[in-house]
């Protein structure tokens, strides 16, 4: 039962995720619907009543089940029989074929002396005329001397005198309804059946599972589609309460400020030349939206008045990095709303820190297949930058590999665009502690 739940508890989850695609399907269905009676608008109906002769019935057993009983039934198989309807078709308007006709036809009984004739159309006078047709031939064949159930002297018991149709507006109403519920049950399954196979990591526990490594913070990033947009990102960029309070926190996890409350590098605004952090923001070319993390980290810290440094340097996928590069490529205009305190280098090869800077951001994108941090500033800490949706456990871990192997140990995530049902924690941890010195043995 639990599994059954989990199972529920993961589809509600995926179905609210996914609710704009199911919400597309259903409102495509309900077009769908509402389009059907509209260009199929519902035939006219007509009835003719026929009533046969108690004499003939008596004669015949009775039938309790409350079905047509054996003599009702003849008379039905009578009335539609192609005797019947070649005579009718002289006086059908339009002209059909017998096939045609007989399509055109219902045949039924409201009594078990009284056969109903019901014709269907498109125009209402000829849907008059053609059970009228087939109702006086009828009743002509078996008042007939060569009738082969022998002569029954039945009458027209009401021609159809007019035709009617259901409403346009109710039959709207009907079909849009059913349309919208069949949309949104392929909706539903078309959903389920495409997330069944994706393994891209949503919640930031699963995140964090992945590498093993905590969630430092989590927050929406901007997506710049072209180097006016990233340039723009830098001079606007400012982000709601909780989600600077968020990035601060981030950054003292990562150990700025977290040794010295003195230093200022988040609070008083003072620096001492040897109170330097330096921090490289890795993520893998699938997940581009994770590519604004190291920006705005950078625009953010610069608001606080920080001298920052945001570092684009050699990238093993440089398609991912082209439009960014090509915005910092040359200085800001002097109109320029850039913060003062940040300064924006592009380089092709590996840096020093530049002097005065107390914060540098390098951001660095790995191939998500054969990832290989390329040379670039070495920082005091490496966090890895993850969308929420954009890349699988694989991926994070061979990018993870990678900067291990370059010396560079994953310190913490920061997760790009959380998942607004998600609400577990990503295992944050507590303030980084200090390296105690380990006892060492007396000698002597």
């Amino acid at each position: 039962m639990s599994q059954q739940a989990l199972d529920l508890k993961r589809s509600v989850q995926i179905l609210r995720r996914r609710k704009i695609l199911v919400g597309t399907v259903v409102a495509l269905g309900l077009l769908i619907g509402a389009a059907y009676p509209v260009l199929r608008p519902p035939m006219f109906t007509s009835t003719a009543l026929v009533v046969l002769p108690q004499s003939a019935q008596s004669s015949q057993p009775t039938n309790n089940t409350g079905e047509p009983d054996s003599y009702t039934a003849t008379q039905e198989v009578i009335a539609g029989s192609n005797q019947v309807l070649s005579r009718a078709l002289p006086h059908v308007q339009p002209a059909v074929s017998l096939d045609g006709l007989r399509s055109q036809i219902e045949i039924g009984s409201v009594t078990s002396l009284i056969i109903s004739i019901t014709a269907q159309g498109k125009v209402a006078a000829d849907v008059q005329a053609t059970a009228n047709a087939v109702a006086h031939s009828y009743v002509s064949y078996i008042s007939s001397r060569g009738s082969p159930v022998g002569h029954i002297s039945a009458q027209l018991l009401q021609p159809a005198t007019h035709a009617t149709r259901p409403s346009l507006a109710h039959q709207l109403l009907i079909y849009a309804l059913c349309g919208a519920l069949g949309g949104a049950l392929v909706g539903i399954i078309a959903v389920l059946a495409i997330s069944r196979n994706d393994r891209r990591l949503r919640e930031r526990d699963e995140i964090a599972n992945s590498i093993g490594v905590p969630v430092l913070a989590s927050f929406p990033v901007s997506h710049p589609d072209d180097a006016a947009d990233w340039a723009k990102l830098m001079e606007d960029y400012h982000p709601g309460v909780v989600n600077a309070w968020q990035v601060r926190q981030a950054l003292r996890l990562l150990g700025m400020g977290a040794d010295n409350p003195d230093n200022g590098s988040l609070d008083n605004g003072h620096y001492h030349p040897d109170d330097v952090f330096s921090v490289t923001v890795l993520s893998v070319s699938a997940d581009r939206g994770a590519l604004a993390l190291g920006p705005q980290l950078a625009a953010f810290a610069a608001s606080q008045d920080i001298p920052t440094t945001l570092v684009i340097g050699p990238q093993q996928d440089a398609d991912v990095t082209a439009t960014l590069r090509a915005a910092y490529a040359v200085p800001p205009h002097p109109s320029s709303n850039q913060s003062g305190y940040l300064q924006v280098i592009v380089s092709d090869g590996d840096i020093d820190r530049q002097p005065e800077t107390a914060l540098s951001i390098v951001v660095a994108v790995v191939d998500s297949r054969t990832p290989r941090v390329p040379p670039t500033m070495r920082t005091t800490a490496t966090v890895l930058g993850v969308s929420a949706g954009a890349a699988t456990a694989d991926q994070l871990a061979r990018a993870a590999m990678s900067a291990a192997d370059d010396g560079r140990e994953i310190s913490g995530i920061l997760v790009a665009d959380p998942e607004p049902t998600d609400r577990t924690t990503g295992r944050i941890p507590q303030l980084p502690r200090r390296h105690r010195r380990q006892p060492t043995r007396l000698k002597g």
